[in-house]
């Protein structure tokens, strides 16, 4: 059987479980229950403080985990990442009162306070800079208003928090972070794993593109075909009216409407758009 952490509460939990509804399986009901078991998929689904899961997964107790990978980084698990997840995207950020410092070698011999002090000491070590990283649980934004702090480094998404703290981010981003798939270094149950694996693949590719028919003249087929190439190739049938072909295509969902509009101007007709609920590809 298949054990599979999800994050129990914060800003991964709904859409992780909403991904893994869309992938097929079972998903809790009650924010109360902890375990929940998917028979048809032999799968056992653990809802973990998201912080836990990498702990849980380095010591091979799970197979697999969704979390954040900052929080990947800082646990330190003897574990990997498989797969993004393209969801809770946040930038790991240096931020201090607006005008203290303006580059990350400026934080030399200071304070810096922060929830994820194994992740910053690794930096700070990688950039040779010395200074005294202050661990705290939350709320780091008022450790230097308090004065234990002369900075901090914090999981930044849109920066209104800091700005109404009077605070700004410096220096370069020390991680990039969003949702992802880890797994143990010596997997069990492989083949289980491959097919969550393109379950998840296929939510995402579904999430990403739309499928796009429409009509258009003969003679504007190559040119309605080279904007609306697919994955692999449009599918192209004839109409009844020979001058005309029906085509379908999967298309980004990004450019669902400039694709539209130029696929009008070259005389395209009945262009229809439908959302892709799960692929494989």
């Amino acid at each position: 059987m298949l054990r599979v952490a999800v994050p129990n509460k914060g800003a991964l939990s709904e859409t992780a479980s909403a991904m893994l509804q869309e992938a097929g399986y079972r998903q809790r009901r009650d924010r109360r229950e902890l375990v929940l078991h998917d028979p048809d998929n032999d799968i056992e689904f653990f809802f973990l403080r998201p912080r836990d899961i990498a702990v849980y997964v380095g010591q091979g107790t799970l197979d697999l985990g969704i979390t954040g990978r900052d929080l990947f980084a800082d646990a330190d698990a003897d574990a990997r990442e498989i797969l993004p997840l393209g969801f809770g995207r946040a930038r790991f950020r240096f931020a201090a009162p607006a005008g203290a410092f303006t580059e990350i070698g400026q934080l030399e011999g200071k304070r810096i306070a922060t929830s994820f002090d194994h992740l910053l000491k690794g930096y700070l070590a990688e950039q040779g800079i010395t200074a005294s990283v202050v661990r705290l649980d939350g709320a780091v934004e008022s450790a230097i208003k308090l004065g234990v702090a002369d900075a901090i480094a914090d999981v930044v998404e849109t920066g209104n928090t800091l700005r109404a703290a009077g605070m700004e981010v410096f220096g370069e981003p020390i991680l990039d972070s969003e949702a992802i798939v880890i797994g143990r270094r010596e997997p069990e149950n492989q083949e289980q794993i491959d097919v969550l694996l393109r379950r998840l693949q296929g939510v995402l590719v579904a999430q990403q593109y739309v499928m796009m028919d429409y009509d258009v003249r003969v003679e504007h087929l190559e040119e309605a075909t080279r904007l609306t190439p697919g994955l692999e190739s449009p599918t192209v049938a004839p109409l009844q009216d020979s001058s005309w072909a029906a085509v379908r295509s999967m298309v980004p969902q990004s450019e669902t409407n400039r694709i539209m509009d130029q696929l009008y101007a070259i005389g395209a007709r009945a262009i229809i758009v439908t959302r892709i609920h799960a692929c494989r590809i």
